[in-house]
């Protein structure tokens, strides 16, 4: 096991492949951009709803499909890096990021039926995912390999942090301002102004790579595992498949159970295969550092807390609320723009203090914050309460973020950063896809069962609900398609009864009632997102007691190896 050793004995002779202002700056802005892409269509959920009237499934697989690529090949990413440069690797990661991008501007228009189109955001969202599983872990391993003193390192890692966590807070507020542009005639469509906005700004990434970025690799004792790649990505992919699906087909339905069982079989062969292999994808002797494991542990829970709660507030503030996606983007600049804010203080943390005391203290922020955001309603339709809840999650994040990367590759080998990029980066994203599925499953499992619940013991609301479903039946023919299709709406989930309004103005003034469950599903969304943000809570917490007690030393001896600073 590798043991940390004091800071001050570390000296800070020059190295021949020292990481220089501008590789620094290309991983910098391709991990934002990349971020950028995946945080993007959190804001856009409102606009998603409406313009292609997505199911509850749907939408979050909308976010899903680019995250599940990510989680799957962020290990076989950091092989390719360290076998064939990581210059290459993060220009086409770019490049493809670009591709899917493009995918999804083209999603055909109202014309085409919401499964085609549909199909088409996901594919180009899956492409943009296979571009940003090349860019995290190369981004990380690039920095990783040029800083050989723990001043550079702690330095470097801080600002790729918070480079990382400002595409947080970039994307709301690009996606948020773009909205209130039309596109086209649709009055829905501006969400596709935003991937316009990302293409852009991985074409600036693009050429500041190639011009700027200087490579590196290590080949030694790497190769390409087929059978590790194969099994994890089959063993990860089952376990999303059964939980984003589970709340939709049914826990007990045979396709989400077939997903748990070929989760834990894959998993086991994935363990089989890297014990057995020559050159692993994920070497499982690192896991006998106890940093490195404890560490990883917390990664997995923490970053589920964060993203379920900032997922949570996406879906309160824009499909619960109706909030403008400009507007739902202030949640999101307090969620990530503290990160960058905070770059000279985690930076100085990192080189003196044992990550397990900012570890500790990054959670139990992020645990307070959605502890409060649990006791508030959603019925006060305006931002103000959740602004300083939502602050203590953004700190927290920026603490928590910068310590899981830097125990990541501080505690292994240099040669092996970009196993370890690869390993933190997959642990990571794993933590945010699963944050939006679980907390997805939870909340709207609740809000389905508490509204079928008041429907069977409100005969009035039960009577009304029928005739409002037979009434497409007696509609003018020029009405029908759009009444069909807030009855197929309502009828949809949670989400989509609360989407269609609760009244409507006739032509001569008069307002008269129309959906008969708008009030109901707003609160039993409100009660069911509230338990999300509690769910998320305890797990923070979960991970603050992990980080707290699992990772040894005094508070000024910082989890760092003389070995992983070494060429």
């Amino acid at each position: 096991m590798s043991t940390p050793v004091r800071l001050d004995t570390l000296g800070s002779t020059e190295h021949p492949h020292r990481l220089n202002p501008g590789t620094l700056a290309a991983a910098a802005i391709a991990v934002c951009v990349a971020q950028v892409a995946l945080a993007i269509p959190a804001v856009l959920n409102g606009l998603f709803q409406q313009d292609l009237g997505t199911s509850s499934a749907q939408l979050t697989w909308i976010s899903d499909a680019f995250l599940v690529p990510v989680t799957l090949l962020e290990l076989t990413f950091g092989v390719l890096g360290d076998l064939f440069g990581r210059k290459r690797l993060l220009v086409s990661g770019t490049v493809l990021l670009m591709i899917g991008q493009l995918v999804s501007v083209l999603t055909p228009g109202a014309a085409s039926s919401t499964g085609t189109r549909v199909l088409v955001l996901w594919t180009g969202q899956i492409l943009s995912g296979l571009g940003a599983a090349a860019i995290f872990p190369t981004s990380l391993a690039m920095v990783a390999a040029g800083t050989h003193t723990a001043r550079d390192r702690s330095r470097a890692i801080s600002i790729w942090a918070a480079a990382l966590s400002s595409g947080g807070f970039v994307s709301p507020v690009l996606g948020g301002w773009l909205a209130r542009f039309h596109f086209g005639s649709d009055e829905f469509a501006s969400w596709r102004w935003a991937f316009v906005a990302v293409i852009v700004l991985a074409a600036i990434s693009t050429a500041v790579s190639a011009v700027w970025a200087r490579d590196s690799s290590a080949p030694a004792g790497r190769s390409l595992d087929w059978a590790g790649q194969i099994t994890i990505a089959v063993a990860m992919f089952a376990l999303l498949y059964a939980v984003i699906q589970g709340p939709t087909s049914g826990w007990g339905s045979g396709g989400v159970i077939a997903g748990f069982i070929l989760a834990v079989v894959f998993l086991a062969l994935f363990i089989a295969a890297e014990l057995r292999g020559a050159a692993p994808l994920l070497r499982l002797d690192l896991f006998a550092n106890r940093a490195f494991a404890i560490a990883s542990i917390a990664t997995v829970v923490g970053m589920f807390a964060y993203l379920g709660t900032a997922y949570a507030t996406s879906i309160r503030l824009s499909a619960i609320q109706g909030f403008t996606p400009l507007k739902t983007s202030i949640a999101f600049l307090l969620l990530n723009g503290m990160a960058l804010l905070m770059v000279p203080l985690t930076s100085r943390v990192l080189e003196h203090y044992n990550p397990r005391w900012t570890l500790g203290i990054g959670f139990v922020l992020i645990a307070g914050g959605d502890f409060w955001l649990t006791s508030l309603s959603a019925s006060n339709l305006s931002v103000a309460p959740v602004v300083v809840p939502l602050l203590l999650v953004g700190v927290g994040f920026a603490l928590a973020l910068s310590s899981v990367t830097a125990v990541a590759v501080n505690t292994v080998p240099n040669h092996l950063a970009g196993m370890a990029s690869g390993s933190t980066s997959m642990l990571r994203d794993f933590g945010f896809t699963l944050g939006p599925a679980v907390v997805g499953a939870i909340a709207l499992s609740r809000a389905a069962a508490e509204i079928s619940s008041k429907v069977s013991s409100n005969a009035a609301l039960a009577k009304s609900l029928a005739a409002f479903n037979g009434s497409a039946a007696a509609a003018p023919a020029a009405q029908k398609p759009q009444l069909e299709a807030a009855i197929g709406a309502v009828n949809s989930g949670p989400l989509g009864a609360n989407a269609v309004p609760g009244s409507i103005t006739l032509p001569n003034g008069q307002i008269v009632p129309f959906n008969p469950l708008k009030d109901t599903a707003f609160h039993a969304l409100d009660h069911a997102y509230s338990i999300g943000y509690l769910v998320c809570g305890l797990c923070a917490l979960a991970a603050a007691l992990l980080a707290a007690v699992g990772l040894g030393g005094n508070s000024h001896e910082a989890q760092i190896t003389a070995e992983s600073l070494a060429e």
